[in-house]
């Protein structure tokens, strides 16, 4: 077990670790904010929150299949494309909330992206933490539990600013701009191998 727990000390897994919580907070804090942003933004009836969360489920689920395709073999390229275009997302979202079809178009693709990209993120944290086997899964999920915790705190904070039921979305786009600051530069280290010795 101490072998096992003095794999955190290891800077890469702590690397993908942050950025899979910095995305996940993204998509939990929009995510748990969307039912006044489609009644009250873009002016629809409450049965329309239903349509709007099956849509980001849906999308949730082909991000996850295309994540689980291409995570192992291409990362990178999931990473460094999928990740500028959840930036772009979600403040698309925020500006163009009052009109319903692109709003449901965005949640949507913004479903997608988020779990295609937090699932590959994960799967790195599982690749880290190759040589803790018993803990690997617990690093994945604390990562997973922290964005889903810490995001929403975030994005009802914005709630009371000048942005109002928007405001969680622009705070999206500003954690996935800090995941992408942090990730690009790093990119080669963040998809090596698990026997690459950068970042160790």
């Amino acid at each position: 077990m101490r072998a096992e727990l003095a794999q955190l000390t290891q800077r890469r897994l702590i690397l993908v670790m942050l950025l899979g919580a910095l995305v996940n907070a993204a998509t939990f804090g929009s995510f748990t904010f969307l039912a006044p942003v489609v009644t009250d933004s873009a002016g629809l009836g409450e049965l329309w929150i239903s349509v709007a969360l099956v849509l980001f489920g849906a999308g949730s689920f082909v991000g996850v299949t295309v994540a689980g395709q291409l995570s192992d073999r291409r990362p990178g390229p999931v990473i460094a494309i999928g990740g500028p275009l959840l930036l772009i997302g979600w403040p698309s979202l925020a500006m163009l909330a009052d009109e319903p079809v692109a709003l449901f178009i965005l949640v949507f693709l913004q479903g997608a992206l988020s779990f295609a990209l937090g699932s590959t993120l994960i799967t790195r944290v599982l690749y880290e933490a190759a040589r803790a086997p018993t803990m690997a899964g617990s690093y994945a999920t604390a990562a997973l539990n922290v964005g889903a915790a810490v995001g929403p705190v975030i994005a009802a904070a914005t709630l009371n600013t000048e942005a109002g039921d928007l405001g969680p979305l622009w705070a999206s786009g500003l954690l996935v701009a800090v995941a992408l600051l942090i990730a690009l530069p790093l990119l080669t280290a963040i998809t090596a191998g698990r026997s690459a010795k950068v970042l160790r």
